[in-house]
């Protein structure tokens, strides 16, 4: 199959980022907080050679004044994400004003405060129950190839490669920790966390149900199961980046606890177009 190109993820002193044309972005993901000084200009430098509208940033606290010094903007907070004590900044800086304007902020509201209302009224409270004849486990190797299956078939396009078999087996090296909940031994519905053991985080990404299976809360079960895992293995602070105009899924989370952190505007590339991004937190100790 031939697919789209993906973004790198590459070493920048000791700090790794992500960058490409999928997302036409750079990513901080990890701030070594000795590099700050040395890495903000050459983030910028790395953007403006490759034409990237936007810097998107996961950094401590502690760093956010220099970063806001460097022209970028704090567009959502977690706190307690560093070893469930220090706050983490999500930082965005533009280079073309077109892609720091939401073009869909009322559809995005509409949906926060839908998902908000739904956190506050106990009786929408999700069911923890698998249905009859559906059961839960964690992923394995084994199950790549029907995983990279069933996100084909869900999504057209994504941010990483998990249409990849290979790609899902070398996330599991690399502490991504899969469930699913299969039906009569098939997988049904997937989703992953992406455990940062250094920081004592986790993110709670990729769900995915198949069409037939949509309707009977199998995300909420599966988000619940991953969260009672990820405290097992340590992790303090479990967060989402949840596309803003997606309803079910900012209720979700809101509807599990979770507080709304802040949006990220026009961050990632899901199926062809580029997405505000809703972060969602929660303490799991």
């Amino acid at each position: 199959m031939t697919g789209p190109s993906y973004d790198r993820v590459v070493a920048m002193g000791r700090s790794r980022i992500q960058h490409g044309k999928a997302n036409d972005r750079v990513y901080l993901m990890h701030l070594e907080p000795g590099d700050t000084a040395d890495l903000l200009p050459r983030l910028d430098a790395l953007a403006i050679r490759h034409g990237y509208s936007k810097i998107f940033a996961k950094a401590p606290v502690l760093a956010l004044p220099a970063f806001l010094h460097a022209g970028y903007r704090e567009e959502a907070r977690v706190p307690r994400f560093f070893s469930g004590k220090k706050d983490c900044a999500f930082l965005g800086k533009y280079f073309d004003p077109a892609r720091a304007r939401d073009t869909r902020a009322t559809r995005r509201r509409e949906v926060l405060e839908a998902a908000l209302a739904r956190a506050a009224d106990p009786s929408k409270r999700p069911a923890r129950q698998l249905p009859a004849s559906f059961s839960w486990n964690l992923a394995g190797p084994a199950d790549a190839n029907e995983l990279a299956r069933l996100y084909q078939s869900v999504f057209e396009t994504y941010p990483f490669p998990i249409h990849d078999p290979a790609f899902i087996r070398q996330s599991m090296k690399d502490q991504t920790v899969y469930g699913c909940i299969r039906h009569r031994g098939a997988i049904a519905a997937v989703s992953s966390a992406e455990k940062i053991e250094s920081e004592g985080a986790a993110e709670m990404t990729d769900f995915a149900t198949l069409p037939d299976h949509r309707g009977r809360g199998l995300a909420q079960v599966l988000l619940r199961r991953m969260e009672d895992a990820m405290a097992r293995q340590g992790v303090r602070t479990a967060y989402t980046i949840a596309r803003a105009v997606s309803a079910p899924m900012n209720k979700t989370f809101a509807s599990m606890n979770y507080r709304y952190g802040g949006t990220l505007i026009n961050n990632t590339q899901i199926c062809g177009r580029l997405e505000s991004m809703n972060v969602w937190y929660k303490s799991l100790h």
